[in-house]
């Protein structure tokens, strides 16, 4: 008796499977199958299961897919680029003079703002600030997924916060939330945080990689297709990164991260993504007891607070975003006892220090091989451009030579490998803040220095190589 063959046994089952993928949390690239390290960025076991779509969810779009092809179903159409209509995003003042700033110039309507910090740095009072001062203006819906309403409504009395026009919900579900706010309508929804948030399509715990990646989708476009604003609180590793999977970054608008030195009140609110305004602009607050406070001045916060010149110290004007800063430079040169001494940069990167004190030695005649070099930028700043060059340089000489620099002195410019000083973008803006602050001298690239050789009061020293600098100063 013959055996029916496989493909005559076999039946369909008439129920759609849910697709599933293995997602990275590093990255936040999908593969196939589970596998030990990840093929594109190479980091080890962090594949986790993804449901990509529910069997509902595939069955429907098999379903629109089928009609599509049959002709029932309008495709979608092409548009040509140049005719498509260009308007300026509306942007709507969150009452907190730095947010608006960090954010480009105001909120935009149907933004999706992720705010990562560490613990306890006052992500959530700076957004229940933002928000009932948008109040009036906005409706809002502040949804809490870690504390109570009690928590939420003590810390806005607290704070002498007007909460008229602010509802609060105490939810973790995606659904009820999308459910309540499609009731309520607001302009304006708050989800602190984003690693509590989950979705009863998936089977996988809240805070995993599947779950942060499908709410914050769900979130995203809920936001684009009713143009409300959100903002996602969001935590962070050990290394500093936003929690979750990679590609949660990708889908939002604007990515802010909240960061301050422990023991210290001053925070400082860094654009690292903004697709409605400029990225690395800064706003600074100062946390007291009625919440964070905006600084006004904060070139003041990053200089030293002595008035005597001492050896080791540069003044520099960096530029963060849009706006000039004064930021101080210390350098400490010590005799080291190791066979290779040490070059530790805090606040710039380690290799261009290296590199400078090999043009240090090459085209200015100073060499520091046998000794232990520290730079570090005051503030907890992390100074990127290359502005910073020759005021490292000036802050290992001054250090060397137990010899402080000129009082009310500044320097700002970049250091060649040849030795010559090169000009940095936006050098009047630099002086100009300078001169504010009442510095009386400056050490500038000669591409930067006015015709007249002063701003004001200061006197600007034009200079193109190296040495000419080391002698100036």
């Amino acid at each position: 008796m013959s055996t029916p063959s496989p493909r005559s046994s076999a039946k369909p089952s008439g129920k759609a499977k849910a697709r599933v993928a293995y997602v990275c949390s590093e990255c936040g690239s999908d593969h196939n199958k589970w596998q030990g390290q990840c093929a594109d960025c190479g980091a080890w076991n962090t594949l986790g299961e993804f449901v990509v779509e529910p069997a509902a969810a595939v069955a429907k779009g098999a379903a629109s897919r089928r009609s599509s092809w049959a002709g029932k179903v309008d495709p979608p159409r092409v548009t040509a680029l140049k005719d498509v209509r260009h308007t300026e995003a509306a942007r709507v003042s969150t009452g907190i003079g730095e947010l608006d700033r960090v954010l480009g110039g105001g909120l935009v309507h149907g933004a999706v703002v992720l705010v990562g910090g560490d613990p306890g740095i006052g992500k959530s009072t700076l957004l229940l600030q933002a928000v009932a001062k948008m109040a009036a203006t906005l409706p809002s819906l502040y949804v809490t997924g870690e504390e109570s309403l009690s928590q939420v409504a003590g810390r806005g009395a607290r704070l002498d916060l007007p909460l008229d026009g602010v509802d609060a919900l105490a939810e973790t579900s995606i659904e009820k939330i999308l459910e309540q706010a499609a009731d309520r309508q607001p302009r304006l929804i708050v989800a602190d945080s984003v690693q509590t948030l989950w979705t009863e399509s998936l089977a996988a715990a809240p805070g995993s990689v599947s779950q942060v990646r499908e709410s914050a989708a769900r979130l995203v476009r809920y936001a684009k297709e009713t143009g409300t604003a959100v903002f996602l609180v969001g935590h962070v590793t050990k290394e500093g990164g936003i929690a979750g999977p990679r590609v949660l970054e990708h889908m939002v608008d604007a990515v802010l991260y909240f960061e301050g030195e422990s023991g210290s009140r001053f925070r400082v609110l860094r654009a690292f993504k903004n697709r409605f305004g400029a990225v690395n602009e800064l706003g600074v607050f100062a946390m007291g007891d009625k919440g964070l406070r905006e600084v006004p001045n904060p070139s003041a916060i990053f200089l030293s607070g002595s008035r005597e010149p001492q050896p080791g110290s540069c003044v520099m004007v960096t530029r963060e975003g849009t706006r000039p800063l004064l930021v101080e430079v210390q350098a400490l040169v010590d005799a080291s006892p190791l066979s290779n001494p040490r070059r530790v940069a805090v606040g710039m990167e380690g290799n261009r220090l290296a590199m400078l004190l090999a043009v240090l030695h090459r085209h200015g005649g100073v060499g520091v091989g046998d000794q232990d070099v520290f730079v570090n930028v005051v503030g907890g700043i992390r100074v990127q451009e290359t502005a910073a060059d020759l005021p490292v340089l000036l802050a290992v000489l001054s250090s060397l030579r137990d010899a402080p620099l000129p009082a009310q002195t500044i320097a700002f410019g970049e250091v060649g490998l040849s030795g010559e000083i090169r000009p940095v973008p936006n050098g009047e803006e630099r002086l100009k803040e300078a001169a504010t602050h009442g510095f009386k001298r400056a050490i500038v690239p000669r591409g930067n220095a006015p015709k007249s050789g002063r701003v004001g009061d200061m006197q600007v020293i034009a200079v193109e190589r190296l040495a000419d600098a080391l002698e100036h100063a």
